[in-house]
């Protein structure tokens, strides 16, 4: 129960003494940490399942004559409140290298994704255009870059990318497949530490494993967010775990 101090107010300091014998707020901690790792190793799953299957079975050959083009085109960052998610209705057209219509054209879905396929492995030149965004204009060789990602940003002018250099196909899936890897891992380390919290078993062991799942970057913040509220209130009932009372006594 919360005391009131002299001016009949509550006193904070015996508030959080008595929230910190509640079981209710290590569990509390516990569910907060379980949801926000949850986050985070769906974000890994669903970067594994975004890299395309020819990449990672290794059947994709610089010495094919055609590839299929992939990617994702998002909106630029405004401030910290909008922008940076992905665009739908995005107008893809694939161009010549000198800008000749092809016929080959779409536009991207509610998660902002694109495909075109059959490619001519040949230098190429993507146009994206939206009402009220510049038009971006991508020049290319098909089956060079695993994912082709696309900032759309407000304006009526026009951004040019040039990515005919050196093709680092291999090294960005790799590297971009051991990262899904590692969040999904993350993830679960956090999952695990949010269980041990819940049963409060040992509170060091889940205090590591859900700073662990913090780098899991669920939601961007919202994930890392109730995982850091959740170690806090972790931190609060720390006394009510039974695996370090029995290392302190046997110390």
């Amino acid at each position: 129960m919360a005391h009131e101090d002299d001016s009949g107010g509550i006193d904070f300091e015996y508030f959080l003494e008595d929230m910190s014998y509640e079981p209710s707020t290590r569990i509390a901690g516990a569910v907060m940490i379980i949801v926000g790792s949850i986050m985070g190793a769906q974000l890994g799953v669903l970067l594994i399942s975004a890299t395309p299957d020819e990449i990672l079975s290794g059947n994709l050959d610089s010495s094919e004559d055609f590839s299929d083009v992939n990617g994702i085109v998002n909106s630029a960052l405004e401030g910290n409140n909008s922008g940076g998610g992905p665009m739908e209705g995005v107008r893809v057209r694939l161009l010549s290298e000198e800008g000749a219509i092809t016929g080959k054209e779409t536009v991207t879905d509610s998660n902002g994704r694109f495909s075109i396929p059959e490619v001519n492995r040949k230098p190429f030149l993507l146009s994206f255009t939206h009402p009220g965004n510049n038009t971006t204009k991508y020049y290319f060789i098909p089956g060079d870059n695993a994912q082709i990602v696309i900032t759309m940003s407000p304006g009526n002018g026009e951004n040019v990318i040039d990515a005919r250099g050196e093709s680092y196909l291999s090294q960005s899936v790799l590297i971009s497949t051991a990262i899904a890897f590692l969040t999904f891992l993350l993830g679960l380390a956090g999952v695990f530490g949010g269980i041990e919290a819940y049963r409060g078993n040992n509170y060091r062991r889940s205090w590591w494993l859900s700073f662990l799942g913090l780098w899991s970057r669920g939601m961007i913040f919202i994930g890392p967010l109730l995982i850091l509220v959740g170690m806090s209130l972790v931190t609060l009932s720390k006394e009510q775990f039974s695996g370090d009372h029995i290392e302190d006594s046997g110390a």
